[in-house]
């Protein structure tokens, strides 16, 4: 039998499938461990080669764990609904289920091809009817809820509606939002039902209220802060602008000191725990009221530095803040809206990036709470309305900014503390004594602070407190791909929400998927869908976001064919969380803290039985693409001198029919911006040759400045390019598909075409995708799995480079030559287990073994190599070594693995089998190879048994020939033996 890889993918999947092998069952006498994958958002472009590293890497890993006798959970499933299948409906009008369902199955063939132990009976997907009923359950579950502090966890709503109807809101301890009102338990009786919503809308866990969003017109739709890059959105990069919409949240705040103290109970890495902990954001401080001078109204600010309350010069509060027009003068009226206008251009990252510090004053005056002096009040950009109270307390002499906007706008600069240095900068010493600061003069850090917090408590215009920098999350998109909402309006716009029977709300048939450009869905268009409920009622319009359904998948993996509950509680119980979490770091701040809130929220309410969801957590490195590039001459941009000095670009307007499509080889651009004569030369005379071509004009009257010759860089199809050279010929065919213009190539002097190469993020708009369907048509499915893992550690960044897979084919290649000869035939087995290969297996078991804990999968593979090499010098092997290093390799290479055993004469399959153990007694050593000193200076080098006794070592080693060379025959003064390190000879 040759190796075919081919022929053995076919018969190794045929097995699985034909013995439904990777079926995991939910009752099992085995210790179970769970392996998980984020799942993957199924794009039309399918995988390509640096998706599967992690799904290679938690394979692997999964088989690994099955052969140890675990009963192993891993499954796969697809976060179907986004914004990709949503703008290829409102390109095409084809339903984004139709587009959504054709990509799964594309992803779920690249997946059997590679070989993966998914149990695909256990597939979820979240567009899925059957699925978001239990995500729309959730949410349902989490708007009848609130957070009691008493209690330390979540509560149901009806508890807190008891409370109110006794003692009103004077004794709750809840997570609420900080401007509720307060009320008796008369009162409440005494509201209408509108205004008992609205209450109750400030303590809910999932609420709506009035909100500044990232509303991105383009997209139709409001973006999360994360889902915006530079200014635009992450996706199609369009413009991103500040929008004041009702919108849903869900007051992940209220889990926010749980979420911190969580971090040290995960094995995650510290980096991935930081990311976390700063996105969370705790401080430690005060908030502080500023009573404004000419209303009743005051101006809130949170401060983690009270203590330098004395050195407040003036007030900066965000553009936005919802004081901002009450309390701008006359005067100033013009000017604040104006820049109110200009901010609502920027991102929040570029306001608080902004290195020029800017603002308006607005006319007003606040009373500092001490002193009762005027401090000034003004809008700035760098101050943002959802963050803290959107008021900062400014302090020159401590904080770089507010120094620099003093100096800006001639505001006082009060030095604090004695050993200040704020003469030409911000010095933010917490050392030192209180100066300026009236009765903590003379006083500490600690004592001012202490005393502060008592005065303002005391005056009740202020207090302590602890502040997250952790916003609530948005949960509104606008738009039609995503899971509906289960609320409705009645005719009094009051909210009701669906009931669990009537679940799940499907999405309805609209005629067009575009935005509606009013902020509403495509599915406001859908009238009967709307008034579902009775006339005059409305369905919530808005769909839930991206992160719904992926923040309790893998609940759902663990019971997803039970119809009565999201996950039943003894499925949970034996499956209790994720042993091991693969996926990405970009997702630390969205969706890994999206759903540790979702799973704490869970466990309050007695339906998952762990605290977290996912134990340890590895973060895979990106396998990077290697784009190529070429660079196009523009003619327009490029400066031209003419005869009669006519400006250069009408007369380039006149130069030709149709413009040119001019491409340089890299290597002569390079020669060109250099200004090599010879180069700039032969460059002039071919712009000439193509622009007489096609020309209506003489253009040997042209001059070319080539100084002034801009060129464009472009990315070009890297199936067009063989290492750093171009093929000219298929490009150019290609390019003849896509442009009517004409298209040349000015070559390098050698007549090649080098384009330039450049390592980046593997994308298909940078034309640098590497499809597995190739590489494994090519090298095969275990090849291509061993190579992903050989190319480095699994949590690095690393290029594809395809230079070295075949170093890999060629390892498989020999691996298999173990069993079989270059005809296909079998080798006879070696009768005796030999010492010398028992050795080498054990040493590539524990090696392997120890590696494979590590999760250093790479080293694995380079362990696999030296022992094959080893093993192939031998003349025959024993069966039992041969078995066991089929088994040892069958979670890298598990096609090859399941055929050979297979021929082995197993029944079973080789996933099931038994993960080797080594032995320690085949690891010890019993020869040293001893280096040989004589007077002080290596001589020889000689293979000695560990046991041989000192006598007998004396006499092998100067009866050496080397060694008689260099002792003369003499005898030795000294003999020195060090057991299993060196021999000196003394003469």
């Amino acid at each position: 039998m040759e190796y075919n890889f081919s022929t053995i993918e076919q018969i190794a999947r045929k097995k699985w499938k034909d013995g439904n092998v990777y079926k995991v069952s939910n009752s099992s006498a085995k210790p179970k461990y769970y392996v998980l994958d984020m799942f993957p958002y199924p794009s039309g472009a399918g995988l390509h080669v640096g998706h599967p590293l992690g799904y290679i890497f938690s394979d692997i890993y999964a088989r690994y764990k099955r052969m140890q006798g675990y009963n192993v959970l891993h499954p796969m499933g697809f976060d179907a609904f986004g914004l990709p299948a949503e703008q290829y409906a409102i390109q095409t009008g084809q339903h984004p289920a139709i587009t959504t369902e054709q990509n799964i199955n594309t992803y779920k063939k690249q997946f059997e091809k590679i070989g993966f132990s998914f149990d695909w009976d256990r597939q979820v997907s979240t567009c899925d009817p059957s699925y978001y009923k239990w995500t729309q359950w959730i949410f349902l579950q989490l708007y009848d809820s609130w957070y009691n502090k008493e209690i330390g966890k979540s509560d149901r709503i009806d508890n807190l509606e008891n409370i109110f109807n006794i003692h009103g809101n004077t004794t709750v301890n809840a997570a609420c939002d900080e401007k509720v009102r307060s009320f008796s338990g008369e009162e409440w009786k005494a509201f209408s039902t509108l205004e008992k919503q609205n209450i109750l809308m400030d303590y809910r866990l999932a609420y709506q209220k009035d909100s500044l969003v990232n509303w991105c017109p383009a997209l139709g739709t409001v973006l999360a802060n994360d889902e915006i890059v530079n200014g635009v959105s992450e996706r199609g990069g369009y413009p991103v602008e500040k929008k004041k919409m009702s919108q849903w949240f869900l007051r992940i705040t209220a889990y926010a000191e749980r979420l911190l103290q969580g971090l040290d109970t995960l094995e995650w890495t510290e980096s991935m725990k930081d990311m976390q902990r700063n996105w969370i954001g705790k401080s430690i401080g005060a908030m502080v009221s500023f009573p404004l001078k000419e209303h009743e109204e005051k101006i809130d600010v949170f401060t983690t530095r009270v203590d330098t309350i004395f050195g407040v010069t003036f007030l900066v509060i965000a553009p936005e803040h919802e004081l901002v027009k009450k309390i701008t003068t006359a005067e100033y009226i013009d000017a604040v809206d104006e820049y109110i206008r200009v901010c609502a251009s920027k991102s929040d990252i570029e306001r608080q990036s902004e290195k020029i510090v800017s603002g308006q004053f607005t006319g007003a005056y606040v009373l500092h709470p001490f002193t009762k002096q005027e401090v000034p009040v003004y809008i700035a950009d760098y101050v943002l309305a959802g963050y803290g109270t959107g008021a900062v307390m400014a302090v020159p002499s401590g904080d770089q900014r507010d120094y620099l906007f003093a100096k800006k706008y001639n505001l006082s600069i009060i030095p604090i503390l004695d050993t200040q240095k704020s003469e030409n900068e911000a010095d933010a010493t917490k050392e030192g004594k209180y100066i300026n600061s009236d009765f903590i003069n003379g006083l500490n850090y600690k004592e001012a602070t202490k005393l502060l917090i008592q005065k303002l408590e005391e005056t009740k215009l202020g207090y302590g407190k602890i502040n997250y920098r952790m916003r609530d999350a948005g949960y509104s998109r606008q738009r039609y791909w995503g899971e509906p909402f289960p609320i409705y309006y009645d005719t009094e716009g009051l909210i009701h929400t669906i009931d669990k029977e009537n679940l799940p709300v499907t999405l309805p048939a609209v005629d067009s998927y575009k935005p509606t450009g009013t902020g509403e869905s495509p599915l406001a268009n859908s009238k009967e869908w709307v008034e579902r409920m009775g006339p005059g009622t409305r369905m919530e319009t808005d769909t839930m976001p991206g992160y719904a359904g992926s923040s309790w998948y893998f609940l759902r993996y663990m019971d997803p064919q039970n119809e009565d509950f999201f996950v039943s509680r003894e499925a949970q119980g034996y499956w209790q969380n994720v042993d091991l979490y693969v996926g990405g770091a970009e997702h630390a701040v969205g969706h890994l803290l999206y759903s540790r809130f979702w799973h704490k929220f869970l466990k309050d309410n007695g339906w998952v039985n762990t605290e977290e969801p996912f134990k340890k957590m590895v973060n895979q490195g990106m396998i990077q693409g290697v784009s190529a590039f070429v660079y196009r001459y523009n003619p327009m941009h490029s400066e031209t001198i003419t005869p009669d000095n006519k400006d250069y670009e009408a007369s380039f307007k006149n130069m030709y029919k149709i413009p040119p499509e001019i491409y340089i080889s890299s290597e002569s651009l390079q020669l060109i911006e250099n200004k090599e004569e010879a180069e700039v030369n032969r460059f002039t005379v071919f712009l000439k040759e193509v622009f007489k071509s096609v020309g209506q004009v003489c253009v040997d009257e042209f001059e070319f400045n080539v100084s002034k010759i801009l060129f464009s860089k472009s990315h070009v199809d890297i199936n067009y390019v063989n290492n750093k050279l171009l093929e000219v010929g298929s490009y150019s065919d290609y390019l003849k598909k896509i442009t009517d213009r004409p298209c040349v190539f000015f070559r390098s002097r050698d007549t090649n075409f080098y384009v330039e190469r450049e390592i980046e993020k593997m994308s298909k708009s940078k034309f640098n995708v590497v499809n597995p369907d190739q590489i494994i048509e090519q090298y095969g499915a275990d090849c291509f799995r061993m190579y992903e893992m050989f190319l480095g550690p699994i949590d690095t960044a690393k290029p594809w480079d395809t230079n070295g897979i075949s170093g890999v084919a060629s390892f498989l290649r020999k691996f298999w030559r173990l069993f079989y000869d270059d005809l296909g035939n079998a080798k006879p087995a070696g009768e005796e287990v030999t010492n010398e290969e028992l050795k080498i297996l054990h040493k590539t078991i524990k090696k392997v073994s120890e590696d494979l804990e590590r999760f250093g999968f790479n080293t694995c593979v380079s362990s696999f190599m030296i022992a094959v090499n080893d093993l192939s010098k031998l003349k025959a092997i024993s069966k039992s070594t041969l078995t066991d290093l089929i088994k040892l390799i069958a979670p890298f290479g598990p096609h090859t693995a399941e055929v050979l055993w297979n021929n082995m004469g197993n029944p079973t399959s080789v996933v099931d089998a038994e993960f080797p153990l080594y032995d320690e007694k085949y690891l010890v050593e019993s020869v040293f190879n001893y280096p040989v000193q004589i007077n002080g200076k290596l001589r020889a080098n000689m293979d000695i048994p560990l046991d041989m006794p000192q006598e007998e070592i004396q006499k092998l080693v100067l009866s050496d020939e080397k060694v008689v060379k260099f002792t003369e025959g003499k005898t030795p003064k000294k003999f020195i033996v060090v057991t299993g390190r060196i021999i000196n000879v003394v003469v």
